[in-house]
């Protein structure tokens, strides 16, 4: 077998039992990485070391690998005004939430006649919102629907985010102004000796 070193280094053509015997040499374990290869390639390692090794790698790994979540909303041609509002409120949010948002226009009957109307109502969607969301996908017609993917920015969310701090904040102050407060009573109290000297002193000087 072709045996390498700890470090990388190669050190050539080894019968299994002398290869073996140099990683045992060494307090290290041989390991076989390349069984198909010919020769079979070894390696000398701490063959614990490493396994911990790839599986922090693959730990951080999955850490960073964002799970990208797809909402829906869908709309008609028509909508009205309020229904408007409320439908780009759901987007807002969603995007806020850093999730993408595919939006659906279902076109009936005649309306699949008017195609445009949909595109149109789709592209001021996306101009309403494009401080937190952009197109990723633009409309495109799928059957008698028409879909347009918007994706967050780099804004989405981060108004929620100075939102929080400052809920945080403000209950911070609260309890410090409720501290305060509760330690107030021993200090007005401190004047009330000085108030009953006075008044025992009037008839005396009377």
């Amino acid at each position: 077998m072709r045996l390498i070193d700890e470090d990388g280094t190669q050190l050539g053509i080894k019968v299994t039992d002398e290869a073996r015997e140099y990683a045992y040499g060494k307090n290290l374990d041989l390991v076989l990485v390349a069984a198909q290869a010919d020769p079979p390639v070894a390696r000398v390692m701490d063959y614990g070391k490493y396994k911990y090794e790839q599986e922090q790698k693959a730990k951080q790994a999955r850490k960073h690998q964002s799970q990208v979540q797809i909402k829906e909303i869908k709309l008609r041609p028509k909508i009205g005004v309020h229904d408007y509002e409320t439908k780009k409120g759901h987007v807002v949010r969603f995007l806020n939430q850093r999730a993408k948002v595919k939006v659906t226009i279902m076109f009936r009957g005649r309306e699949q006649q008017h195609p445009e109307r949909g595109r149109d109502l789709l592209l001021r969607l996306a101009e309403d919102v494009k401080e937190l969301g952009q197109i990723e996908s633009p409309p495109l017609q799928d059957g008698r629907n028409m879909v347009m993917v918007l994706g967050p920015t780099k804004n989405a969310g981060v108004k929620t985010d100075a939102e929080g701090e400052e809920i945080e904040r403000g209950e911070e102050a609260l309890q410090a102004d409720g501290q305060r407060q509760a330690a107030a009573p021993a200090g007005d109290a401190e004047p009330q000796p000085r108030e009953a000297v006075r008044e025992a002193e009037a008839p005396a000087s009377r």
